[in-house]
This record gives C-alpha cells, structure tokens and sequence, in this order.
C-alpha cells in the first residue's frame, strides 16, 4: 500500500517575522522655536483604552503641550489624542486629559529641582512608539527665547537655506 504523504507537515514552512519598524513619530515644532532645551529626557505614558490606537494611527498633537508636578509625580498638560473612531462609547476619554508621564526617581527630584528655578519649565517635544511598542514621550528642560532670540534663530535658519540652495 502507498504512503501519502502529509501535505500539512512536508510543506509548512515557518513564516519570518516581519520587521515592524514604527513611523509613528509627532514632534513639536513650535517648542523648539520658543524654548532653548537646556536637558532632554524619554518617559513612559500612561495611556487608558483606545488611546495608544490613535497614537499608532498618528491621531496626538503636541501643540502647547507642557509638564508639572503634582505630589512629585509628573504629567503633561494639553497633550491632545483623539478619540479612536472604531472605539465604543464605553472606551472614551477626554482627548485633553492630563497623562501622568513614567521616569525614574533620580530624573524625577532632577526636574523638579530644575523647575523651582526662574524661568525654567518642561514640555513635550516628541511623541513616538518605541521599538517595544510602548509610547515613549522626549520631554526637554527648557527656558523661554526672548524676541531677539528668535530673530536670531530665523536669520540662521534663512541662512542655512541659502547655503543649501547654493
């Protein structure tokens, strides 16, 4: 009697592991044009629901987006994520709600030293997914441009252009 072989067996062959590279990548742009960053930092996000499907789909907005403290636990203020449009009602939040923001506690007495100084604040430069899929936020310690700063900061930027462009 013949043997038939086992179709399933002979010829799986194991699929390989696609390479998921994030380009999940919101940036602040308007914070760089204000502010000198003085320190960089990456902290974790606490996200509730739906909110880390919005921020993989590219829904978040860091526009006047700052942080505080609040019982030496630090969070971000007017950080935008939009509802997630395939969420139930039951899985909706605020999209302006403050998010307690993760660091260690060394970052943490850091910054909050750095903030009773004068002129010193923190926000939020950069919103991304890490590469194991956590949302990963760079905030910066930061001090107001006055207005001669910023003029500054146009006439190198127009240089640079024309240098390019040449």
């Amino acid at each position: 009697m013949l043997s038939v072989p086992n179709i399933f067996t002979t010829f799986a062959v194991p699929m390989a592991k696609k390479d998921k590279k994030s380009t999940v990548e919101i940036r602040n742009k308007k914070a760089g044009f204000e502010y000198e960053f003085l320190e960089h930092f990456t902290a974790g996000i606490v996200l509730n629901g739906t909110e880390i499907k919005s921020i993989r789909a590219g829904k978040a907005s860091l526009v006047d987006s700052w942080c505080y403290f609040v019982n030496g636990e630090l969070y971000v203020k007017n950080m935008n994520v939009a509802e997630y449009w395939w969420g139930s009602a039951f899985s909706r939040q605020d999209p302006k709600r403050d998010r307690k923001l993760l660091l260690n506690k060394k970052e943490l007495r850091k910054l909050a030293r750095a903030v009773k100084e004068k002129g010193l604040t923190i926000v939020a430069t950069r919103l991304f997914i890490a590469e194991n899929g956590y949302a990963k936020l760079n905030i910066a310690l930061a001090r107001g441009k006055r207005e001669f700063d910023k003029r500054e900061t146009i006439k190198e930027k127009d240089l640079r252009r024309h240098d390019e462009r040449e």
